[in-house]
């Protein structure tokens, strides 16, 4: 049974430890978030430019929506893209776009970048790559496709592992679509599970430019670092850029480490010189005449009551904010807070387990039942994730029932009849509020793999403004309502049985999925 399962965690480096992070939640207000413009940029925004999605048709339409109106440029990160008729249309959508802006006088504006995994893009005959040739042939000079590589999987390790297996190692996992000045955040990947019965979550941010330029920036930052897709169905690294896994892996991930790290503090040095002159142009009597014109010219915006904080996670290249921040987000809530966490993948970080175990705010952990779960019915090895996955939950709640902590953690699962579950994110209600002010939104799962392997992102929204407060409310809502709470009882119904070789193989393999 796929014994490189057995033998993968002696052939990776061991992780470093992380030390906890040195900051401090400050006391009033949604304000109280401020600290973390420490580490990334802050973007204040208006509240009526946040709508949250519910559902993945809507997500899907969105999508094409978005790509047809897109004029300069059209930024898409995700793991892979699927091969169906759902995925044809949103290419034929793409080909629309570049076809009417060729057409347009003078030179073509729009710009297409699309930066996918390169395991998962490439797998079987028809994949990812195949679905966006057609684009590069006919439109070289506006589209760039990009494919990251670990550099974790290389050598002998990438010769032995199958390739259905070798996505296990590390991917490219982060989740942003991006159109003109509108971001898209999410989990969800470019298939057809996620248009259609795969429930995933979604913002939409509009008319954002400084936060669309932050993240066409990140994915351009590791694009430069990833394989390059020729016309012919090649890959090649940019010129006097060092391979990820034929070239020195030291030197790559300092390449890629400057790069991205580069994108994060210049948009915090541009976003910290805006904040200063937008806090003197708004002392009494500073700049009046400014303003006038501003307001005379309709280019004033109004006073944000939002804030955006993009969380980068990428170990392999020693980058490790996300983890920072969500940290010191459960190291630091207060007694009678509640945080709502949700993930596809129950398998969190002994750090995360440890934090919710051992502080004072109450928790809901939302997860995937078995037959709701992305790998439920699959053949092989991966047809016993899901009864890895209830083992891991078992141990879990067995330690809250250990500690006595039954009242203050409580897990649920989604159960939804033919649909599967990959929402993630998190939603904190500070005491005695009926509202969250704070969500994480994005691509990590909270898990070993999503702290250690992968490339991820995320956004914190914090908000002061009622109206999203309750839009955010309402979609934690509509989650847990398909959810049941989680008992000794669970773990003796049939379908929740684990063979014994699931259970001693699970410690050996839980951090590769």
């Amino acid at each position: 049974r796929s014994s490189w399962l057995l033998l993968a965690p002696l052939l990776t480096p061991p992780v470093p430890v992380i030390t906890a992070p040195p900051c401090s939640l400050c006391p009033e207000g949604a304000h109280r978030f401020q600290w973390i413009r420490n580490l990334v940029p802050e973007f204040g925004i208006s509240s009526s430019h946040v709508k949250v999605l519910s559902s993945p048709v809507e997500f899907y339409e969105l999508l094409k929506v978005q790509i047809k109106a897109a004029k300069q440029r059209v930024v898409m990160a995700s793991l892979y893209l699927g091969t169906g008729l759902l995925e044809q249309e949103l290419v034929d959508c793409l080909e629309e776009a570049l076809e009417k802006s060729l057409q347009a006088k003078g030179s073509p504006d729009l710009r297409v970048s699309i930066l996918l995994d390169y395991t998962r893009g490439s797998r079987g005959r028809k994949n990812s790559r195949t679905m966006l040739i057609p684009l590069l042939q006919r439109f070289p000079e506006q589209v760039r496709v990009s494919l990251f590589h670990t550099p974790n999987l290389r050598g002998l390790l990438r010769l032995l592992i199958p390739e259905r297996f070798n996505e296990t190692i590390g991917l490219q996992h982060i989740k942003v679509y991006l159109f003109d000045d509108n971001v898209i955040l999410s989990g969800a990947n470019l298939s057809d599970l996620y248009f259609t019965n795969r429930q995933d979550r979604y913002v939409l941010l509009q008319d954002s430019p400084e936060i669309a330029d932050f993240f066409t920036e990140l994915v351009d930052a590791v694009g430069d670092v990833s394989l390059q897709l020729q016309q012919d169905d090649t890959v090649q690294m940019m010129e006097g850029m060092e391979h990820p896994y034929q070239g020195d892996k030291v030197a790559y991930c300092e390449i890629a480490n400057r790069r991205v790290m580069e994108v994060i503090n210049s948009a915090r040095t541009r976003q910290e010189l805006l904040h200063a002159k937008t806090f003197h142009s708004s002392q009494p009597g500073s700049s009046l005449l400014s303003q006038q014109g501003s307001q005379a010219s309709g280019s004033l915006k109004p006073e944000p009551d939002t804030w955006i904080y993009p969380l980068i996670q990428m170990k392999p290249f020693g980058i490790q904010i996300d983890e920072m921040v969500t940290e010191t987000l459960l190291t630091e809530a207060e007694r009678d807070a509640r945080i709502y966490l949700t993930t596809g993948y129950f398998n969190l970080t002994q750090a995360y387990m440890d934090l919710i175990l051992g502080t004072r705010a109450e928790y809901r952990i939302l997860l995937a039942s078995p037959e709701v779960n992305g790998f439920f019915g699959a053949k092989g090895v991966a047809g016993a994730i899901p009864a890895a996955y209830v083992y891991i939950e078992r141990q879990f709640y067995s330690e809250v029932c250990y500690l006595q902590q039954q009242e203050r953690v409580q897990l649920q699962e989604y159960s939804r009849t033919g649909w599967t579950f990959h929402a993630k994110g998190l939603w904190l209600y500070l005491a005695g509020s009926d509202l969250p002010c704070l969500t994480l939104i994005g691509s990590p799962n909270f898990g070993y793999r999503s702290v250690h392997r992968d490339l991820e992102a995320q956004v914190a929204i914090v908000t002061e403004n009622k109206a999203l407060q309750q839009q955010l409310h309402q979609e934690q809502e509509q989650l847990y309502l398909c959810s049941g709470v989680v008992s000794t009882s669970t773990f003796e119904q049939p379908n929740r049985y684990v063979k014994l070789w699931v259970k001693l193989v699970t410690p050996l393999i839980k951090n590769f999925f």
